[in-house]
Protein backbone atom coordinates (compact mmCIF):
# COMPACT_ATOMS: atom_id res chain seq x y z
CA UNK A 1 0.00 0.00 0.00
CA UNK A 2 1.67 3.67 -0.97
CA UNK A 3 1.97 6.23 1.36
CA UNK A 4 -0.82 8.44 -0.27
CA UNK A 5 -3.32 5.58 -0.46
CA UNK A 6 -2.54 4.65 3.06
CA UNK A 7 -3.39 8.29 3.98
CA UNK A 8 -6.49 8.49 2.07
CA UNK A 9 -8.32 5.39 3.82
CA UNK A 10 -6.96 7.18 7.07
CA UNK A 11 -9.19 10.37 6.15
CA UNK A 12 -11.98 8.45 5.23
CA UNK A 13 -12.34 6.19 7.68
CA UNK A 14 -11.23 8.92 10.24
CA UNK A 15 -14.34 10.91 8.96
CA UNK A 16 -16.38 8.02 9.01
CA UNK A 17 -15.91 7.66 12.57
CA UNK A 18 -16.29 11.50 13.31
CA UNK A 19 -19.40 11.40 11.68
CA UNK A 20 -21.08 10.56 15.26
CA UNK A 21 -19.66 12.80 17.47
CA UNK A 22 -19.66 15.51 14.80
CA UNK A 23 -23.58 15.57 15.16
CA UNK A 24 -23.38 15.44 18.66
CA UNK A 25 -20.58 18.27 19.50
CA UNK A 26 -22.03 20.70 16.82
CA UNK A 27 -25.42 21.49 18.78
CA UNK A 28 -24.03 21.97 21.48
CA UNK A 29 -23.58 25.53 21.75
CA UNK A 30 -27.39 25.75 20.42
CA UNK A 31 -28.58 24.39 23.44
CA UNK A 32 -30.37 27.55 25.13
CA UNK A 33 -31.34 28.43 21.87
CA UNK A 34 -33.06 25.20 20.98
CA UNK A 35 -34.43 25.49 24.32
CA UNK A 36 -36.40 28.86 23.72
CA UNK A 37 -37.63 28.11 20.00
CA UNK A 38 -39.18 24.62 21.39
CA UNK A 39 -40.10 26.76 24.39
CA UNK A 40 -38.52 24.08 27.05
CA UNK A 41 -35.60 23.96 29.22
CA UNK A 42 -31.92 23.27 29.01
CA UNK A 43 -32.32 19.42 30.50
CA UNK A 44 -34.96 18.48 28.22
CA UNK A 45 -32.86 19.80 25.59
CA UNK A 46 -30.12 17.72 26.71
CA UNK A 47 -32.51 14.36 26.65
CA UNK A 48 -32.09 14.60 23.06
CA UNK A 49 -28.46 14.23 23.21
CA UNK A 50 -29.07 11.37 25.44
CA UNK A 51 -31.89 10.04 22.75
CA UNK A 52 -28.58 9.92 19.99
CA UNK A 53 -26.62 7.63 22.55
CA UNK A 54 -28.92 5.18 23.12
CA UNK A 55 -29.61 5.35 18.86
CA UNK A 56 -25.86 4.99 18.50
CA UNK A 57 -25.87 2.25 20.83
CA UNK A 58 -28.87 -0.18 19.62
CA UNK A 59 -27.45 0.66 15.89
CA UNK A 60 -24.89 -0.77 16.19
CA UNK A 61 -25.82 -4.07 17.38
CA UNK A 62 -28.34 -3.59 14.20
CA UNK A 63 -25.24 -2.98 11.55
CA UNK A 64 -22.44 -5.49 12.86
CA UNK A 65 -24.52 -8.67 11.33
CA UNK A 66 -25.95 -6.75 8.47
CA UNK A 67 -21.82 -5.73 7.85
CA UNK A 68 -20.67 -9.33 7.90
CA UNK A 69 -23.62 -10.59 5.98
CA UNK A 70 -23.74 -7.77 3.32
CA UNK A 71 -19.89 -6.84 2.85
CA UNK A 72 -19.50 -3.23 4.58
CA UNK A 73 -20.74 -1.02 1.79
CA UNK A 74 -24.11 -1.56 1.39
CA UNK A 75 -25.25 -1.21 4.87
CA UNK A 76 -23.32 1.87 5.29
CA UNK A 77 -24.96 3.50 2.29
CA UNK A 78 -28.47 2.94 3.90
CA UNK A 79 -27.35 4.08 6.72
CA UNK A 80 -25.59 7.35 5.55
CA UNK A 81 -29.32 8.03 3.60
CA UNK A 82 -30.83 7.48 6.41
CA UNK A 83 -28.78 10.51 8.61
CA UNK A 84 -29.47 12.28 5.69
CA UNK A 85 -33.01 12.56 6.01
CA UNK A 86 -33.24 12.65 9.62
CA UNK A 87 -30.85 15.69 9.55
CA UNK A 88 -33.32 17.46 7.23
CA UNK A 89 -36.12 16.20 9.64
CA UNK A 90 -34.50 17.76 12.76
CA UNK A 91 -33.93 21.53 11.13
CA UNK A 92 -37.70 21.31 10.48
CA UNK A 93 -39.07 20.09 14.11
CA UNK A 94 -41.29 22.68 16.43
CA UNK A 95 -41.61 20.72 19.14
CA UNK A 96 -38.98 18.61 21.76
CA UNK A 97 -40.57 15.45 21.54
CA UNK A 98 -40.18 15.18 17.68
CA UNK A 99 -36.73 16.23 18.12
CA UNK A 100 -35.90 13.87 20.64
CA UNK A 101 -37.36 11.16 18.19
CA UNK A 102 -35.83 12.31 15.33
CA UNK A 103 -32.34 12.40 16.88
CA UNK A 104 -32.64 9.22 17.57
CA UNK A 105 -33.58 7.89 14.39
CA UNK A 106 -30.21 9.91 13.22
CA UNK A 107 -28.26 8.34 15.57
CA UNK A 108 -29.12 4.78 14.05
CA UNK A 109 -28.27 6.36 10.65
CA UNK A 110 -24.99 7.85 11.82
CA UNK A 111 -23.59 4.73 13.47
CA UNK A 112 -23.28 2.53 10.47
CA UNK A 113 -20.02 4.98 9.49
CA UNK A 114 -18.73 4.12 12.72
CA UNK A 115 -18.96 0.35 13.02
CA UNK A 116 -18.15 0.01 9.31
CA UNK A 117 -14.86 2.31 10.00
CA UNK A 118 -13.69 0.12 12.68
CA UNK A 119 -14.31 -3.32 11.03
CA UNK A 120 -12.44 -1.90 8.04
CA UNK A 121 -9.70 -0.79 10.53
CA UNK A 122 -8.92 -4.63 10.91
CA UNK A 123 -10.17 -5.26 7.39
CA UNK A 124 -7.50 -3.55 5.74
CA UNK A 125 -4.78 -3.71 7.80
CA UNK A 126 -2.38 -6.04 9.63
CA UNK A 127 -3.54 -6.66 12.98
CA UNK A 128 -0.24 -5.35 15.04
CA UNK A 129 -0.66 -2.00 13.51
CA UNK A 130 -4.48 -2.05 14.99
CA UNK A 131 -3.56 0.31 17.47
CA UNK A 132 -1.28 2.95 15.58
CA UNK A 133 -4.05 2.91 13.03
CA UNK A 134 -6.63 3.93 15.63
CA UNK A 135 -4.80 6.09 16.99
CA UNK A 136 -4.60 8.00 13.77
CA UNK A 137 -8.23 7.89 12.96
CA UNK A 138 -8.31 9.50 16.60
CA UNK A 139 -6.37 12.45 15.18
CA UNK A 140 -8.96 12.72 12.49
CA UNK A 141 -11.83 12.04 15.41
CA UNK A 142 -10.06 15.12 16.97
CA UNK A 143 -10.91 17.37 14.36
CA UNK A 144 -14.77 17.18 15.70
CA UNK A 145 -14.35 18.14 18.74
CA UNK A 146 -11.80 20.71 18.28
CA UNK A 147 -14.01 22.25 15.07
CA UNK A 148 -17.41 21.11 15.56
CA UNK A 149 -18.50 23.50 19.01
CA UNK A 150 -16.52 26.11 17.86
CA UNK A 151 -18.12 26.13 14.36
CA UNK A 152 -21.76 25.45 15.77
CA UNK A 153 -21.50 28.49 18.51
CA UNK A 154 -21.05 30.94 15.44
CA UNK A 155 -23.09 29.12 12.67
CA UNK A 156 -25.85 29.09 15.57
CA UNK A 157 -25.59 32.71 16.52
CA UNK A 158 -25.60 33.69 13.15
CA UNK A 159 -28.13 32.06 11.09
CA UNK A 160 -29.42 29.55 13.95
CA UNK A 161 -29.88 26.44 15.62
CA UNK A 162 -31.30 24.99 11.95
CA UNK A 163 -28.33 25.46 10.17
CA UNK A 164 -26.33 22.73 12.08
CA UNK A 165 -28.91 20.11 10.93
CA UNK A 166 -28.06 21.36 7.16
CA UNK A 167 -24.34 21.23 7.21
CA UNK A 168 -24.74 18.16 9.27
CA UNK A 169 -26.79 16.76 5.95
CA UNK A 170 -24.18 18.10 3.75
CA UNK A 171 -21.33 15.95 5.51
CA UNK A 172 -23.83 13.41 5.52
CA UNK A 173 -23.87 13.12 1.30
CA UNK A 174 -19.97 13.94 1.03
CA UNK A 175 -19.65 11.26 3.48
CA UNK A 176 -21.21 8.53 1.03
CA UNK A 177 -19.89 9.93 -2.25
CA UNK A 178 -16.29 9.46 -0.38
CA UNK A 179 -17.16 6.02 0.81
CA UNK A 180 -18.43 5.03 -2.14
CA UNK A 181 -15.60 5.69 -4.29
CA UNK A 182 -12.57 6.21 -2.33
CA UNK A 183 -12.69 2.99 0.02
CA UNK A 184 -11.74 -0.66 -1.48
CA UNK A 185 -13.90 -3.70 -1.04
CA UNK A 186 -11.56 -5.24 1.59
CA UNK A 187 -14.52 -8.13 2.65
CA UNK A 188 -15.96 -10.35 1.03
CA UNK A 189 -19.94 -11.01 2.62
CA UNK A 190 -20.24 -13.95 4.52
CA UNK A 191 -23.41 -15.41 2.83
CA UNK A 192 -23.65 -18.07 5.26
CA UNK A 193 -24.02 -15.85 8.35
CA UNK A 194 -27.82 -15.86 9.33
CA UNK A 195 -29.94 -12.92 9.96
CA UNK A 196 -32.10 -14.48 12.20
CA UNK A 197 -32.36 -12.87 15.89
CA UNK A 198 -31.46 -16.60 18.03
CA UNK A 199 -28.27 -16.70 15.24
CA UNK A 200 -26.98 -13.22 15.50
CA UNK A 201 -27.49 -14.25 19.54
CA UNK A 202 -25.44 -16.78 19.10
CA UNK A 203 -22.72 -14.66 17.37
CA UNK A 204 -23.16 -11.82 20.07
CA UNK A 205 -22.48 -14.57 22.78
CA UNK A 206 -19.51 -16.06 20.92
CA UNK A 207 -17.66 -12.35 20.91
CA UNK A 208 -18.46 -12.08 24.81
CA UNK A 209 -16.97 -15.20 25.92
CA UNK A 210 -13.32 -14.23 24.35
CA UNK A 211 -12.66 -12.78 27.12
CA UNK A 212 -9.72 -10.55 25.83
CA UNK A 213 -13.10 -9.00 24.24
CA UNK A 214 -14.81 -8.69 27.30
CA UNK A 215 -11.95 -7.56 29.64
CA UNK A 216 -11.03 -4.69 27.28
CA UNK A 217 -14.41 -3.78 25.39
CA UNK A 218 -16.17 -3.11 28.77
CA UNK A 219 -12.88 -1.58 30.13
CA UNK A 220 -13.06 1.28 27.73
CA UNK A 221 -16.13 1.24 27.40
CA UNK A 222 -16.32 1.92 30.84
CA UNK A 223 -13.83 4.52 30.91
CA UNK A 224 -15.49 6.45 27.58
CA UNK A 225 -18.57 6.59 29.90
CA UNK A 226 -16.74 9.74 31.86
CA UNK A 227 -16.96 11.56 28.43
CA UNK A 228 -20.48 11.00 27.60
CA UNK A 229 -20.87 12.62 31.04
CA UNK A 230 -19.14 15.53 30.31
CA UNK A 231 -20.13 16.24 27.03
CA UNK A 232 -23.99 15.74 28.05
CA UNK A 233 -23.19 18.58 31.21
CA UNK A 234 -20.51 20.78 29.50
CA UNK A 235 -23.19 23.17 27.97
CA UNK A 236 -24.78 23.69 31.62
CA UNK A 237 -21.67 24.02 33.45
CA UNK A 238 -19.71 26.16 31.17
CA UNK A 239 -23.01 28.52 29.68
CA UNK A 240 -25.21 28.45 32.95
CA UNK A 241 -22.85 27.38 35.90
CA UNK A 242 -19.74 29.97 34.86
CA UNK A 243 -22.19 31.65 32.36
CA UNK A 244 -19.72 31.58 29.12
CA UNK A 245 -20.85 32.71 25.91
CA UNK A 246 -21.92 30.06 23.22
CA UNK A 247 -19.10 30.99 21.24
CA UNK A 248 -16.38 30.93 24.12
CA UNK A 249 -17.97 27.56 25.11
CA UNK A 250 -17.41 26.19 21.80
CA UNK A 251 -13.59 27.13 21.53
CA UNK A 252 -13.16 25.95 25.73
CA UNK A 253 -14.55 22.46 24.18
CA UNK A 254 -12.33 22.74 21.00
CA UNK A 255 -9.49 23.49 23.73
CA UNK A 256 -9.97 20.89 26.14
CA UNK A 257 -10.21 18.14 23.44
CA UNK A 258 -6.26 18.84 22.47
CA UNK A 259 -6.09 16.31 25.41
CA UNK A 260 -7.55 13.69 24.18
CA UNK A 261 -6.07 14.27 21.02
CA UNK A 262 -2.49 14.98 21.87
CA UNK A 263 -2.71 12.14 24.44
CA UNK A 264 -4.25 9.69 21.37
CA UNK A 265 -0.84 10.40 19.49
CA UNK A 266 1.33 10.36 22.08
CA UNK A 267 0.25 6.61 22.20
CA UNK A 268 1.79 5.95 19.24
CA UNK A 269 5.33 6.65 20.46
CA UNK A 270 4.66 5.06 23.50
CA UNK A 271 3.99 2.00 21.81
CA UNK A 272 7.21 1.79 20.36
CA UNK A 273 8.49 0.84 24.31
CA UNK A 274 5.84 -0.41 26.02
CA UNK A 275 2.72 -2.78 25.39
CA UNK A 276 -0.80 -1.99 25.01
CA UNK A 277 -1.65 -4.01 28.10
CA UNK A 278 0.94 -1.86 30.07
CA UNK A 279 -0.66 1.65 28.52
CA UNK A 280 -3.86 1.33 29.26
CA UNK A 281 -3.23 0.22 33.27
CA UNK A 282 -1.18 3.25 33.75
CA UNK A 283 -3.50 5.79 32.33
CA UNK A 284 -6.33 4.29 33.82
CA UNK A 285 -4.87 4.35 37.39
CA UNK A 286 -4.04 8.06 36.52
CA UNK A 287 -7.64 8.65 35.42
CA UNK A 288 -9.12 7.16 38.89
CA UNK A 289 -7.04 9.37 40.53
CA UNK A 290 -7.99 12.61 38.82
CA UNK A 291 -11.38 12.03 39.10
CA UNK A 292 -11.22 11.18 42.64
CA UNK A 293 -9.45 14.52 43.50
CA UNK A 294 -11.98 16.60 40.86
CA UNK A 295 -15.10 15.26 42.57
CA UNK A 296 -13.15 16.21 46.41
CA UNK A 297 -12.26 19.36 45.27
CA UNK A 298 -15.73 20.05 43.27
CA UNK A 299 -17.64 18.78 46.31
CA UNK A 300 -16.00 21.24 48.49
CA UNK A 301 -16.56 24.27 46.59
CA UNK A 302 -12.66 25.22 45.76
CA UNK A 303 -12.47 24.81 42.05
CA UNK A 304 -13.12 27.89 39.69
CA UNK A 305 -13.15 27.88 36.04
CA UNK A 306 -9.51 27.70 35.23
CA UNK A 307 -9.39 24.65 38.15
CA UNK A 308 -12.36 23.02 36.65
CA UNK A 309 -10.27 23.43 33.09
CA UNK A 310 -7.24 21.95 34.03
CA UNK A 311 -8.48 18.51 35.67
CA UNK A 312 -10.79 18.05 32.39
CA UNK A 313 -8.06 18.45 30.36
CA UNK A 314 -5.96 15.85 32.52
CA UNK A 315 -8.98 13.51 32.49
CA UNK A 316 -9.14 13.46 28.46
CA UNK A 317 -5.23 13.40 28.24
CA UNK A 318 -5.89 9.77 30.13
CA UNK A 319 -8.62 8.82 27.93
CA UNK A 320 -6.45 9.95 24.84
CA UNK A 321 -3.99 6.52 25.79
CA UNK A 322 -6.38 4.40 27.09
CA UNK A 323 -9.42 4.69 24.66
CA UNK A 324 -6.99 3.18 21.01
CA UNK A 325 -5.50 0.50 22.92
CA UNK A 326 -8.55 -1.14 24.72
CA UNK A 327 -9.74 -1.03 20.80
CA UNK A 328 -7.24 -2.65 19.40
CA UNK A 329 -6.93 -5.56 21.86
CA UNK A 330 -10.68 -5.91 21.74
CA UNK A 331 -11.17 -6.94 18.11
CA UNK A 332 -7.33 -8.46 18.01
CA UNK A 333 -8.81 -12.16 18.23
CA UNK A 334 -11.10 -12.10 15.03
CA UNK A 335 -10.90 -12.14 11.62
CA UNK A 336 -14.46 -13.42 10.60
CA UNK A 337 -16.34 -12.03 13.19
CA UNK A 338 -15.12 -8.17 13.02
CA UNK A 339 -18.18 -6.69 12.06
CA UNK A 340 -20.00 -7.91 15.16
CA UNK A 341 -16.93 -7.64 17.35
CA UNK A 342 -16.73 -3.65 16.40
CA UNK A 343 -20.71 -3.64 16.94
CA UNK A 344 -20.49 -5.22 20.14
CA UNK A 345 -17.45 -2.93 21.07
CA UNK A 346 -19.39 0.48 20.17
CA UNK A 347 -22.69 -0.87 21.45
CA UNK A 348 -21.07 -0.93 24.59
CA UNK A 349 -19.05 1.95 24.51
CA UNK A 350 -22.79 3.93 23.56
CA UNK A 351 -24.57 2.34 26.16
CA UNK A 352 -22.65 2.81 28.74
CA UNK A 353 -22.51 6.55 27.49
CA UNK A 354 -25.66 6.53 27.70
CA UNK A 355 -26.92 5.63 30.94
CA UNK A 356 -24.36 8.24 31.89
CA UNK A 357 -25.65 11.02 29.98
CA UNK A 358 -29.22 10.18 30.95
CA UNK A 359 -27.84 10.10 34.91
CA UNK A 360 -26.16 13.66 34.44
CA UNK A 361 -29.77 14.89 33.15
CA UNK A 362 -31.95 13.09 35.94
CA UNK A 363 -28.86 13.78 38.93
CA UNK A 364 -29.11 17.64 37.46
CA UNK A 365 -28.84 20.09 40.91
CA UNK A 366 -27.07 23.13 38.97
CA UNK A 367 -23.40 22.08 40.24
CA UNK A 368 -20.93 20.55 38.30
CA UNK A 369 -20.92 17.62 40.90
CA UNK A 370 -23.28 14.64 38.72
CA UNK A 371 -20.89 15.01 36.17
CA UNK A 372 -17.73 14.77 37.92
CA UNK A 373 -18.98 12.26 40.22
CA UNK A 374 -20.23 9.96 37.35
CA UNK A 375 -16.82 10.44 35.89
CA UNK A 376 -14.78 9.05 38.90
CA UNK A 377 -17.38 6.20 39.31
CA UNK A 378 -16.64 4.86 35.79
CA UNK A 379 -13.49 5.40 36.15
CA UNK A 380 -13.19 3.24 39.25
CA UNK A 381 -15.79 0.73 37.86
CA UNK A 382 -13.10 0.96 34.74
CA UNK A 383 -10.03 -0.11 36.46
CA UNK A 384 -12.08 -2.70 38.79
CA UNK A 385 -12.67 -4.75 35.56
CA UNK A 386 -9.52 -4.41 34.14
CA UNK A 387 -7.95 -5.87 36.99
CA UNK A 388 -10.87 -8.68 37.69
CA UNK A 389 -10.36 -9.60 33.81
CA UNK A 390 -7.23 -9.50 32.77
CA UNK A 391 -6.58 -12.28 35.51
CA UNK A 392 -7.89 -14.50 33.02
CA UNK A 393 -6.60 -13.69 29.47
CA UNK A 394 -3.63 -15.49 28.04
CA UNK A 395 -2.39 -14.40 24.42
CA UNK A 396 -1.75 -17.39 21.92
CA UNK A 397 -0.12 -14.76 19.17
CA UNK A 398 -1.51 -11.61 18.00
CA UNK A 399 -5.05 -12.23 16.74
CA UNK A 400 -5.27 -16.00 17.79
CA UNK A 401 -8.36 -17.19 19.86
CA UNK A 402 -7.88 -17.21 23.44
CA UNK A 403 -7.69 -19.73 26.04
CA UNK A 404 -8.81 -18.92 29.71
CA UNK A 405 -5.42 -18.54 31.58
CA UNK A 406 -3.73 -15.47 33.35
CA UNK A 407 -1.64 -13.12 31.43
Amino acid sequence: MTRRRHLSLILILGAMTALGPFSIDMYLPGFPAIANDLHTTVPQVALSLSSFFIGISAGQLLYGPLLDRFGRKKPLYVGLSLFILTSIGCMTVTSIDWLIALRFLQAIGSCSAGVAAVAMVRDLFPVEENAKVFALLMLVLGLSPLLAPTLGGYVTATFGWQSVFVILGVLGVVLLFATRFGLPNGYLPDTTMSLKPLPILTNFLAVLRVRQFSTYALTGGMSFAGLFAYVADSPLVFMDIFQVSGQVYGWIFAGLSVGLIGASQVNSFLLRRYRSEQLIFAALSCQVAITLVFLLLTVLGWLGLVGTLVLLFAFLCCLGIISPNTGALSLAPFTKNAGSASALMGATQMGLGALASVSVSLLNNHTAIPMVGIMAATSLLALLILLWGRKSIRYQGVGEELLGAEV
